[in-house]
């Protein structure tokens, strides 16, 4: 969209107002604000961009140099084109207290000012603002190539993707979706914590490579998702997104995603499958928030397969019997099991509508699957403590009321002990087979030191894009010190 200024300071004044309606403004602003920093030192990073195009369009930007939301107005206005910088606060204290019939009226008063005109009851209220010159804001990225769409199915898992990814800073590369084109014909879409691991295939992108999305607040906002169908494009090492009117614009996580096909379980692997009816997953749901739990860390509970009954198993704090819940309407077969997982992880599956559950034994990794999605959950162990537990002995000697890992506790088998947090997904050892050391063991460190390594790099650029704001603020102060100077020039040559 391009614009120009007018080159007589004069003609500023007589440009048509731009207008601002409430009811578009109000939800726009909610969008520009998801990257909004109040509290920032730079105040063009404070501001919303406001412009008129050359064929009339009102555009709304906001940044904070490593994210750019863009939002078009519905309508097209008549007047020149122009760009100003309007602080995001004094935008919303008038928003709040408008209707929504209402508008906002919006035009320069010289290069740093702009004023803002609002109704107050029967009366129209000017507002002059000091702002920053149009020339301090960012330059918006432009990508070219064509746009690869997403469609709502592919949009939908691209959600479930990253809420299964990680929100470790120390892991940056696993921050996000990551989309693997390396099997053209049935690419998959991948988001994982260490401890649980999305998975979606046989999709079919125009990509030339695979990437990763990074996870965003905005990505996930209901208005960005409900303005039609998503547009993908990429260039370099950055990403956009945009529906009919919003544009979000941001890096791509750079670095190797780790192996995620190795921690997959053969799904013939399974000896029991059970399966929930689509039906009763809200009331299962519902049932495993109710459940008792006696470990706030772990957030343990268990499915247990019985005798052709499936139960969930919970246990209150400082209890020895754990309560069982049976599950009418689930089918099943296969081998008697009980496992252990953390119930937010087995609620999250259930959301996505994940009913059906595959089991190899009580210490090896869980499926839930559906149609061509499926979960992964690394199972706990149902006495986990919270607390970092003393080495163990050598020798273990159970003492009275505590079994040793893997005795039944009131006929309940238990599993190994939990995964910890933040290690790679990866299949517990079976007790009493030693495990000799592996190469993957050495790749895992690799990877973490690597993710770390990308990790320092990210805050370098992020150290960067700060100095040079700090750079852009200095260079404005030293603007208004020659303002001053030049001013107190002129006063000293005034006689009296």
């Amino acid at each position: 969209m391009g614009f120009s200024f007018p080159s007589n300071p004069n003609e500023i004044n007589s440009m048509n107002p731009i207008t601002l309606p409430i009811a578009e403004l109000k939800p726009a602003l909610t969008g520009l604000g998801k990257i909004i920093n109040r509290h920032s030192r730079l105040p063009v990073l404070a501001s919303i961009k406001v412009e008129r195009s050359t064929d009339g369009w009102i555009v709304l930007t906001s940044t904070d140099l490593d994210h750019f939301i863009t939002v078009r107005l519905e309508q097209p206005a008549k007047g020149e084109p122009t760009a100003m910088l309007v602080p995001y606060e004094e935008l919303v204290k008038i928003v709040k207290n408008a209707g929504k019939d209402e508008a906002i009226l919006v035009e320069p008063a010289g290069k740093e000012q702009v004023i803002l005109k609002h109704n107050a009851g029967q009366q129209l209220i000017e507002n002059r603002v000091r702002t920053q010159g149009i020339e301090e804001f960012p330059l918006v990225p432009k990508l070219k190539g064509d746009p690869v769409p997403l469609p709502d199915p592919l949009r939908q898992v691209l959600h479930q993707a990253m809420q299964c990814a990680s929100a470790d800073p120390t892991r940056y590369v696993i921050n996000g979706a990551f989309i693997d084109v390396s099997q053209p014909k049935a690419q998959h879409i991948v988001g994982t914590d260490g401890r649980h691991l999305y998975n979606a295939n046989s999709w079919q992108l125009p990509l030339k490579g695979s990437i990763i999305i990074p996870s965003h607040k905005f990505l996930s906002w209901g208005e960005f998702n409900r303005d039609g169908e998503w547009q993908l494009k990429t260039e370099g090492a950055l990403l956009q997104i945009n529906s009919r009117r919003w544009r979000f614009i941001t890096k791509q996580i750079e670095g190797s995603y780790p192996n995620w096909r190795q921690v997959l379980p053969d799904p013939k692997s399974a000896q029991s499958h059970i399966v929930i009816d689509p039906a009763v997953l809200d009331k299962v749901i519902q049932t495993i928030g109710r459940m008792p739990c006696d470990n706030p860390e772990y957030f343990t509970i268990g499915i247990e397969w019985k005798d052709q009954r499936f139960s969930l198993l919970g246990r209150p704090p400082q209890t020895a019997e754990w309560t069982r819940v049976m599950i009418q309407d689930a089918k099943g077969e296969g081998k008697n099991v009980t496992v252990f997982l953390n119930r937010q992880l087995l609620s999250k599956a259930l959301e996505f509508g994940l009913n059906s559950i595959g089991i190899i034994d009580s210490m090896s990794p869980l499926r839930l699957h559906q149609g061509s999605r499926e979960m992964i959950i690394m199972p706990v162990r149902a006495d986990a403590a919270s607390a970092t537990p003393p080495p163990a002995p050598r020798t273990p000697t159970p003492a009275p009321g505590k079994p040793i890992n893997g005795s039944p506790v009131n006929g309940v088998p238990q599993p190994t002990p939990a995964q910890p947090r933040g290690k790679p997904l990866r299949a517990a050892p079976r007790p009493g087979v030693s495990t000799p050391p592996r190469i993957d063991d050495a790749m895992e460190q690799v990877g973490t030191l690597r993710a770390s390594f990308l990790a320092g790099l990210a805050g370098l650029r992020d150290l960067a894009s700060k100095l040079r704001g700090i750079k852009t603020s200095h260079r404005a102060s030293e603007k208004e010190v020659q303002q001053v100077r030049s001013k107190l020039r002129s006063l000293q040559n005034v006689k009296f």
